[in-house]
């Protein structure tokens, strides 16, 4: 019998231990020890009896209350980002499908001056290694890119032009540009020279 209470003893408190003991202090200042957590209202202290020590659950929660709120902020900041990054996106899109379109409509008005393939759009998604590298100003490329044109034909020593592109020594800040004509002349202009 003796052998039977000692065994019971020890997986009670095996069980206790395992539980936790909680420490519920009242508004009144009235200590309460018990095995579950406090009711609401009362400061609420878990006590470790396998290491004496004691955690605050009420700290413990405001904390990972706060953490949440913290992961909530951060969640929504990178939605925004994402919104805001796709916003920006999409006014680039539409910025260059104008300038080509502008484009477009120059070589379709003057049939006598520039080839149907004088200036092909450079398409997002769609674009040449070299025109990718300088992706974040195609619009400015579409845009120069009739200003080259037009240079090179109010120079008097191109008939018709048969082509406008990017060329390879353009870097990010000054682009350049080859423009080929049907007289067999060639033009090299940079940025700085098409713009006032």
């Amino acid at each position: 019998m003796k052998l039977m209470l000692l065994i019971l003893g020890c997986l009670f408190s095996v069980y206790a231990a395992a539980a936790g003991i909680y420490k519920c202090t009242g508004g009144d200042g009235t200590t309460e020890y018990r095995s579950t957590p406090c009711q609401t209202g009362r400061s609420n202290v878990e006590i470790n009896i396998k290491t004496g020590t004691a955690t605050n659950l009420d700290d413990k929660n405001k904390q990972q209350a706060l953490a949440q709120k913290e992961q909530q902020a951060a969640r929504e900041k990178q939605a925004l980002e994402q919104e805001q990054a796709l916003k920006k996106q999409a006014d680039a899109n539409r910025d260059v499908m104008n300038e080509s379109a502008k484009n477009q409509s120059l070589i379709k008005n003057n049939p006598d001056k520039f080839s149907a393939y004088a200036i092909p759009p450079y398409m997002p998604g769609k674009l040449s290694a070299l025109v990718k590298i300088h992706q974040s100003r195609l619009a400015d490329i579409e845009r120069l890119r009739r200003l080259a044109a037009e240079k090179a034909l109010a120079s008097g020593r191109c008939g018709r032009v048969e082509s406008v592109e990017l060329h390879s020594k353009s870097i990010q800040d000054a682009l350049m540009f080859l423009i080929n004509c049907s007289s067999g002349q060639f033009f090299y202009f940079r940025e700085q020279d098409l713009t006032p």
